[in-house]
């Protein structure tokens, strides 16, 4: 499975994660010809080499008006907020990014990771997400980031995105608004719940555009995995340190997943069917990885319920107070599982009924496809034809 990696030990910014996912594209030229073609106002990019400790890399600059405004350090722009003034608005600037003369998942995934920063923004400045103010030179800055990775990444194809655990940095940032600590508390807000962590370097090592890209990308945070490497890229920052400043970019195959989930048990013998197949959907609805039950024997004779709810770590707090709130259960056990997973993907194929969504598992040495239940219903149902007939008709599809 073709996977990236993200390496951030010295934090994450627009500008470096766009220059070190440059370095892994076939044609970094031509990308940035297409870049600064996109007609985002005063804008240009570039690229050039750079060395930090003996280590070659890509230092990209997203020049306005031919100057560098900002650094991947200390220097970046806060949003700010006006009751009276709309210029540089949320709305505003989703407009602008939906205008671009980009892909839709370009636009979708680049309007996600914008959504992530204005609302980290909306709760530290207090006010809502539409009295947000971007600074206008800010702003484009940011766009060109946030866009120009967006970009990249659907060139690069990757079937899964991982990264590391985050160096935040240490000290405090100098801001519009003053003096702030590091991490600053738009990018605390939006790091919630992704393993970060400080250290002995004093200053920002990661900007709230930064960990909105991380954020929005990433499935899971860890140490590389076990792969197939096939190009490192190296993005530089302006900045230097003690340490080597850069974010790494490592792109190669991957074989299957291997990680750990918790099993949430408990026995249920005074509940409907219908109560149970409520919690159940309520569970998946809010991010369990599964929920099962089987019929078990209970003391005194009686029949029940063994129910199960299987999630990974981040959820088990919030799992366990959605199982006490909406089953009878007094208690619960909880197990520590280790399982092997391989790799999905989705792909549509289009068939004379519609399109339909194929899931492809792949690793050790395996790979499986099989269409979406979902979808044959509803086309077997709205086109009044026979489940098998779709099913039979998408087979050779998928084989090809």
């Amino acid at each position: 499975m073709k996977t990236l990696y993200l390496e951030c030990n010295m934090g994450a910014a627009g500008d470096m994660l766009m220059a070190a996912l440059l370095e892994l594209h076939d044609n970094p030229e031509a990308f940035l010809d297409r870049l600064n073609n996109l007609g985002i106002p005063k804008v240009k990019v570039t690229a050039s080499p750079a060395v930090k400790h003996g280590i070659t890399g890509t230092h990209v600059k997203v020049l306005i008006n031919g100057q560098e405004e900002g650094s991947d350090m200390h220097e970046h722009s806060h949003s700010h907020t006006h009751k009276d003034h709309s210029h540089g608005s949320f709305s505003e600037l989703t407009h602008f990014i939906g205008h671009l003369n980009v892909s839709d998942v370009v636009k979708k995934n680049a309007l996600g990771i914008y959504q992530l920063i204005a609302e980290a923004e909306s709760h530290a400045h207090g006010v809502p997400v539409t009295q947000i103010h971007f600074h206008e030179v800010g702003e484009m800055d940011a766009v060109t980031d946030i866009v120009g990775v967006c970009m990249l990444i659907e060139e690069l194809a990757p079937d899964k995105i991982l990264a590391s655990p985050i160096h935040v940095g240490s000290g405090e940032v100098r801001c519009a608004h003053g003096i702030l600590p590091v991490p600053a508390p738009a990018t605390v807000f939006i790091l919630k719940d992704v393993p970060i962590y400080g250290g002995d370097i004093r200053g920002e090592l990661c900007t709230p555009t930064g960990a909105a890209i991380i954020k929005y990308f990433a499935r899971s945070f860890d140490s590389i995995p076990v792969m197939k490497m096939s190009k490192i890229g190296y993005g530089m920052g302006k900045k230097d340190f003690e340490r080597a400043n850069c974010v790494r970019a490592f792109i190669g195959e991957t074989d299957g997943g291997k990680d750990e989930v918790v099993e949430l048990i408990c026995n249920l013998d005074d509940m409907t069917p219908e109560a149970i197949a409520f919690t159940q959907q309520l569970l998946l609805d809010e991010g369990a990885l599964d929920v099962y039950t089987m019929p078990i024997g209970m003391k005194k004779g009686r029949t029940g319920i063994l129910f199960t709810c299987m999630c990974t770590h981040d959820l088990r707090d919030k799992m366990v107070k959605l199982i006490f709130k909406h089953t009878t259960t007094l208690g619960m056990r909880e197990n520590v599982s280790r399982r092997y997973t391989l790799d999905r993907k989705f792909e549509e194929v289009n068939t004379q009924y519609g399109s339909v969504r194929v899931k492809t598992s792949a690793g050790y040495g395996v790979t499986k496809s099989k269409p979406e239940y979902d979808d044959i219903s509803k086309i077997a149902k709205g086109c009044d034809v026979a489940f098998m007939e779709v099913l039979k008709e998408i087979q050779p599809l998928m084989q090809g």
